[in-house]
C-alpha cells in the first residue's frame, strides 16, 4: 500500500469515527491498512478493581481494530459486522498504555478473521484477540 492509500485510510477512521465506547476508552489508531492496523489504548481508566488493565478492554481494543479492518476491506455499500471474538490474557498491564497490532488471517467475500496481539510498553504480550466479521451488503434503497 503507498502512502498516498494509508492516508485515505486513516481519512476512512476520521471521517467514519471509531465510535463511542472505543473514544471514551481512549483508543487512537496509528496506522491503518487492510495488511495492519495498529491503535493504542490507556491503562488509566480502563482498570478493574485491582488495578489492572480490565480484560473486557483488551476485548474493546481488539473488536476495535479488527472490526474497522474488515470493513476496509468489504470496500462501499458493504458491512461487516463481528459473529465471534475470543481472547487469551497473558499478561497485566498496570500502567502507561498498550498497542494493538491487527493482521489478517482470512480476507474472503463475506468473512474476514483477524488477530489482534496487545503489547505493553515494553513489548511483552499481554493479549491475544482473534474476530471472525460477517461481510454483507449494505440494502439499497
Amino acid at each position: 500500500m503507498t502512502h498516498e492509500q494509508t492516508a485515505d485510510a486513516l481519512d476512512y477512521i476520521r471521517t467514519r469515527g471509531i465510535g463511542e465506547l472505543a473514544e471514551r476508552m481512549g483508543i487512537e489508531f496509528t496506522e491503518f491498512t487492510v495488511e495492519r492496523a495498529v491503535a493504542t489504548m490507556p491503562v488509566a481508566g480502563n482498570t478493574q478493581p485491582a488495578m489492572l488493565l480490565h480484560g473486557g478492554a483488551y476485548v474493546v481494543l481488539g473488536e476495535s481494530l479488527g472490526s474497522m479492518s474488515a470493513n476496509l476491506w468489504a470496500g462501499p455499500g458493504r458491512l461487516a459486522v463481528g459473529v465471534d471474538i475470543n481472547a487469551t490474557h497473558t499478561r497485566s498491564a498496570t500502567s502507561g498504555s498498550v498497542t494493538g497490532t491487527c493482521t489478517p488471517l482470512h480476507l474472503g467475500r463475506t468473512m474476514t478473521v483477524h488477530e489482534i496481539v496487545v503489547t505493553d510498553e515494553q513489548g511483552r504480550r499481554c493479549s491475544t484477540v482473534r474476530i471472525t466479521n460477517f461481510i454483507k451488503d449494505l440494502p439499497t434503497t
